[in-house]
């Protein structure tokens, strides 16, 4: 209970509510507690992983990453429908990524149609704000776009690739288990009573 209260106080402090993720290293007491005082469950995900020496990359277009970032984030707000208030935000995020990141997007003429961020850290590739646009769906523009990313990576002598995907989010999960993702592990948000 401490320790929850010291976490409330910075949450306080930075005006958000209070939330914890809860992961398989989480442990079952904490969630007990959670249990024991009415807290909510949400949005749970999944992490999962391909090793890249079992990916299907052949036919994978070569693709080189955006250097502009500021075209990727026009189309990344585009295809995913966020609000341009968000610009900002995601404009600093991208720029304070350490490692390597190539900036997919993938365009018809000046209309984006899919965008992705891969982040080749070492031995790893993470995968992070895939979309296609809602118009497009459903006609490979996804599945097109991450092979390209996962081969750019693999070059970069990646040996796995990783991604997050809301459990929910079926359409997705399909993609992924298609191109051989496995589930590592889910985790999940808590928050108080009414918060």
């Amino acid at each position: 209970a401490e320790r929850i209260g010291r976490a409330s106080r910075r949450f306080d402090a930075y005006g958000r509510p209070l939330t914890f993720r809860i992961s398989p290293l989480s442990g079952p007491v904490l969630s007990k507690h959670f249990d024991s005082e009415g807290w909510s469950t949400f949005d749970e995900s999944l992490v999962m992983r391909l090793p890249l020496a079992d990916a299907q990359l052949d036919a994978a277009m070569d693709q080189i990453p955006l250097k502009d970032i500021s075209r990727f984030i026009g189309a990344s707000l585009k295809v995913s429908g966020s609000d341009v208030s968000l610009r900002p935000g995601l404009s600093e995020i991208i720029g304070a990524i350490q490692p390597e990141a190539g900036l997919f997007a993938l365009e018809k003429g000046t209309e984006p149609l899919a965008t992705l961020i891969c982040v080749h850290d070492g031995d790893l590739a993470g995968l992070f704000e895939i979309a296609t646009d809602r118009s497009v769906r459903n006609q490979g523009h996804g599945r097109h776009l991450i092979l390209s990313a996962l081969k750019w990576a693999r070059l970069r002598g990646a040996r796995e690739a990783w991604l997050q995907v809301e459990a929910d989010n079926a359409p997705a999960l399909a993609l992924y288990r298609s191109l051989g993702f496995d589930e590592v592990y889910r985790y999940h948000y808590r928050r108080p009573p009414g918060a």
